[in-house]
């Protein structure tokens, strides 16, 4: 199975979750070097140099003894990153259905996101939520720690799951109240909240950013089916994954005002990050892991 273009299907069938991820961070940091974008720092730097005036108490003087420079060691509640993954549960998330498509795009580069920060030595914590919180994790750097989340990720890709609506405007208001430092938030979500009620979706987005966070907000979609609706022209029932209520109809007769209705609230969405300064990445399953890794370093190069 090629790392880079994983076949989603097949995520869940391999089934070590570390591993794939390991194996995928590790391609791509491996691409970036033979890219334009060589010059992100994706390793962990761990002494700086002294400036004068500062304490001497963490000068490192086994490294002065080699190198002749004085630097200092850093430790990592002073100077590390924090991230929080939130990870939307939600029935929706389980389309496409043969593949838990936007699931297990999602668990995937949540897994790769962490192990990142893992070999960064920053720290993560994970929230599962849908029309709540879930399972919300601490905020911690060691390998027992990220097992501790891996495992919790492979968990989201059980089948048998009971259907769930989404309430991602209420549990971005709870993180946004819980999270007490300065953090990095990343979402992962297909944002099928209650599209008609979308100025609370915008609240709570704004809300995470006034409290000083910084939001990386990847919006996953199956861009073919949910934005085109590119469907044969024949006779489908469609269901709704998170109430079951189920509709008869021939795609060309709703195709037209499905995408304008679904076009209009995805560009509220987009300008309403850019106003708020969240960063909005369109996350489309066909597309790969890439997009989600490198906007991910971009934002980590602006934050140290």
């Amino acid at each position: 199975m090629s790392v880079r273009q994983l076949d989603l299907a097949k995520v869940r069938e391999f089934g070590n979750l570390e591993f794939l991820a390991k194996q995928l961070v590790e391609g791509f940091i491996t691409g970036l070097h033979k890219s334009p974008f060589h010059g992100f720092s994706v390793e962990f730097a761990e002494h700086q140099l002294y400036n004068t005036g500062e304490s001497t108490r963490n000068i490192d003087w086994k490294v002065f003894a080699k190198t002749d420079r004085l630097y200092v060691k850093r430790y990592e509640e002073e100077t590390n990153l924090r991230c929080h993954i939130l990870l939307d549960t939600s029935s929706s998330m389980y389309y496409p259905e043969e593949n838990f498509g936007k699931m297990t795009f999602s668990v995937m580069a949540a897994a790769s996101l962490t192990y990142l920060l893992q070999r960064q030595k920053d720290a993560v914590s994970l929230c599962t939520f849908s029309e709540q919180i879930e399972v919300q994790t601490a905020v911690k750097s060691t390998p027992s720690h990220v097992h501790k989340i891996m495992l919790e990720l492979e968990q989201q890709l059980q089948a048998n799951r009971p259907l769930r609506k989404t309430s991602v405007a209420d549990v971005l208001h709870q993180i946004a109240e819980k999270i007490h430092k300065r953090s990095l938030v990343v979402i992962f979500s297909d944002m099928f909240d209650n599209i008609e009620e979308a100025d609370k979706i915008f609240s709570a987005l704004q809300h995470l950013r006034h409290n000083l966070h910084e939001v990386l907000l990847f919006h996953v979609t199956d861009r073919k089916t949910e934005e085109n609706f590119a469907f044969e022209n024949r006779p489908y029932e469609f269901v709704d994954l998170e109430t079951g209520e189920k509709i008869k109809v021939q795609p060309e007769q709703v195709r037209e005002s499905y995408q304008q209705f679904v076009g209009d609230f995805y560009q509220k969405l987009k300008l309403k990050c850019g106003q708020y300064k969240i960063d909005f990445i369109e996350a489309d399953i066909a597309k790969g892991f890439d997009p989600v890794l490198l906007a991910y370093l971009v934002k980590h190069s602006k934050m140290r």
